[in-house]
């Protein structure tokens, strides 16, 4: 069974009290849940990583070579400031999808550069819930692409 590790970066267990006019009313709970019922209609195992701690998240993306088949990952604020993500992801070897509720590049200048899109397979922002849909959908595409090719 293809196996997606989805991870959450700072602040977004504060969802649904934090800037909702940025980020949306909806909670870190709602979005889990709906990538769930679409892992589970794509016959795929999902777990998740909510943490504000960047060596935790270096820790986890370290450890996926060996369990999972792809990343979906929503670094939040580590997205303009982690080499130490960044070069993670990029040694892994771990197909990974960027994913962000809002449009980075739509907000204040210093968000504008991903230091993770450049050793991401993709990226997906502005459309809220949806970015991590849509973000999860691409992922399993590039999960079973790479279990094919093996």
């Amino acid at each position: 069974m293809v196996k997606i590790l989805v991870i959450h970066g700072p602040n977004l267990n504060l969802l649904g009290k934090r800037q909702p006019k940025v980020y949306g009313k909806f909670t870190l709970k709602e979005i889990d849940s709906k990538l769930k019922k679409l892992a589970g209609k794509e016959k795929v195992s999902i777990k998740f990583l909510q943490s504000s701690h960047e060596g935790e998240i270096v820790e986890a993306i370290g450890s996926a070579r060996n369990s999972f088949d792809a990343l979906l990952i929503n670094p939040a604020a580590y997205t303009h400031t982690s080499v130490a993500i960044r070069d993670a992801v990029e040694a892994v070897r771990v197909p990974t999808v960027e994913v962000h509720l809002s449009n980075i590049y739509a907000r204040e200048e210093f968000r504008h550069t991903s230091l993770i899109a450049p050793v991401a397979y993709g990226q997906v922002c502005g459309f809220g819930i949806d970015s991590y849909l849509l973000g999860l959908r691409a992922a399993i595409k590039l999960a079973k692409s790479k279990r094919k090719s093996k």
